[in-house]
């Protein structure tokens, strides 16, 4: 088994919310090196329209645009099932903007769950160190049925589930998906 890199000021709080994206691809790294599950970040996709050649060796990209939204920013098979989620921080202390959630993404997360895929949302609130896995559904619906510009954090502390933090893994989000969605397996 190789050794995994390490990372530098983990335990350094104001990084954390930079970091959240480089630790959850360090746990998939883990993740598959142990034959675990395969789960990978989409690439955003991008249509490159322009490009400085100063030599070939220095090429500059100069213009470039989306060329659609991306739908969410993880994927892949775990246990035989396909798990499709979105990653979110914020530093807010009080509460999560929903400026955040953006409709493609729910729509695409809706979709998962209507062809049997596993959906849902990790969210790290920076401020309180803390990083929840939420069930899709169940913060899509709380988006739709609110009026607010933001969701508590309360509300997070008591439907969100809070994801250990570890060396390898560094985030243990698979042990919170065992919980939630095979809990008779477990």
């Amino acid at each position: 088994m190789k050794p995994y890199p390490k990372e530098k000021n983990l335990d350094n709080h104001s990084k954390r919310g930079a970091d959240l994206e480089k630790e959850i691809n360090l746990s998939n790294t883990y993740y598959r090196d142990l034959d675990i599950a395969l789960i990978y970040k989409k690439p955003t996709p991008v249509q490159v329209v322009r490009v400085d050649y100063e030599s070939r060796n220095k090429a500059k990209i100069t213009e470039a645009y989306y060329r659609t939204p991306s739908t969410t920013d993880y994927n892949g098979i775990y246990r035989g099932k396909y798990i499709d989620f979105e990653v979110k921080d914020t530093k807010n202390k009080t509460n999560f903007p929903l400026q955040m959630v953006h409709d493609h993404q729910i729509k695409h997360l809706e979709k998962v769950e209507q062809h049997g895929g596993i959906g849902f949302f990790i969210i790290r609130f920076s401020y309180h160190g803390q990083t929840f896995l939420v069930d899709a559904p169940t913060l899509i619906q709380k988006i739709k049925s609110t009026n607010k510009y933001a969701i508590p954090y309360e509300w997070f502390l008591e439907h969100g589930n809070l994801i250990q933090e570890g060396l390898y893994p560094r985030l243990q989000y698979l042990k919170v998906v065992d919980a939630i969605y095979f809990k008779e397996d477990s």
